[in-house]
């Protein structure tokens, strides 16, 4: 019994440092490039698309691992406050695992996504190799370069829009406007919850030399900022719909605004209390993850 106890809290340690509820956010990004697919032809590939959500989910793990390792090594989370949506894991600080472990943990995981994704330069050609090439080397430099620049949120965007075109592709060999506009809409989606997140670690953020966007503005000014995410995501939903590239269903994403409005009264009323934005961080996440689901259900019509 002791074993299997043993065995258990190792499991969970190691979900925990990797961020398990967090892949929902690349699990959306594919599952809209999946839709696509569907709504264009009506039928995928299962065997492609089970590749795809290995290859994004090991991409997403590893970057998370190695952030994890990176600001503990930095001092970050050793000088925030945790909370379920910010402040890292605190596996390291807990000394729950060694940081050798984590970090090659996350480089395992990198080269799973990359193997996968090599298989998928041999099937589809160039254009996933420029895809990966680009994950691969924003994921090992996410935690130092990416972040000490100001392009965290950046990133995310960016990573969720490739997710999107390079799923569509693999399925239907091409790039379209409509992959492209969805993919903007996930990636600002994920964008937002990093921007959100960010503000409870603004002290330790700041002190470990990195440069959020919070930082970069102030707090009260990115409080304002806050709705330049929700906004171009809801635009380019409109512009798609209007333009016959997104179906009419997808207005049901707005369905999701009383959550949204909810999470920035609470972050207007605490962005100087650290210790009191975890609702803030809550909303934006239910906000992020229901917008995107219902995207996704939008395009099955």
């Amino acid at each position: 019994m002791g074993f299997v106890k043993t065995q258990t809290n190792s499991i969970c340690v190691w979900l925990r440092v990797i961020r398990i509820r967090f892949l929902l956010a690349s699990v959306i990004a594919v599952s809209v490039g999946l839709a696509i697919t569907w709504r264009q032809n009506s039928m995928i590939s299962p065997l492609d698309a089970v590749l795809t959500f290995g290859g994004v989910l090991a991409l997403h793990a590893s970057v998370d691992l190695l952030n994890d390792y990176w600001d503990y090594k930095r001092g970050i989370d050793t000088t925030t406050t945790r909370t379920k949506m910010s402040g890292g894991t605190g596996v390291l600080p807990e000394g729950l695992l060694k940081p050798a472990s984590v970090y090659r943990a996350g480089i395992v995981f990198l080269i799973i996504g990359t193997i996968i994704g090599i298989y998928f330069v041999f099937t589809d050609g160039i254009t996933i190799a420029a895809i990966l090439g680009f994950a691969i080397l924003s994921i090992y430099f996410y935690s130092t370069k990416i972040v000490d620049s100001g392009l965290a949120e950046f990133f995310v965007a960016v990573k969720g829009t490739m997710i999107v075109i390079g799923t569509y592709f693999i399925q239907s060999s091409q790039i379209t406007l409509e992959s492209i506009l969805a993919g903007i809409v996930v990636g600002v989606l994920s964008s937002l919850v990093l921007f959100v997140a960010s503000f409870p670690d603004y002290d330790a953020d700041k002190s470990g030399g990195r440069k959020t966007l919070v930082i970069v503005v102030g707090k009260k000014k990115a409080s304002f900022l806050f709705w330049i995410f929700p906004t171009i995501s809801y635009s380019v939903i409109i512009f798609g719909i209007s333009t016959g590239t997104f179906p009419i269903l997808s207005l049901i994403t707005f369905s999701s605004i009383p959550l949204i409005i909810r999470a920035w009264l609470e972050l207007k009323k605490n962005f100087n209390f650290a210790d009191k934005l975890l609702p803030s961080m809550s909303f934006t996440l239910m906000f992020s993850r229901i917008t995107g689901a219902l995207f996704v259900l939008s395009f099955f019509t």
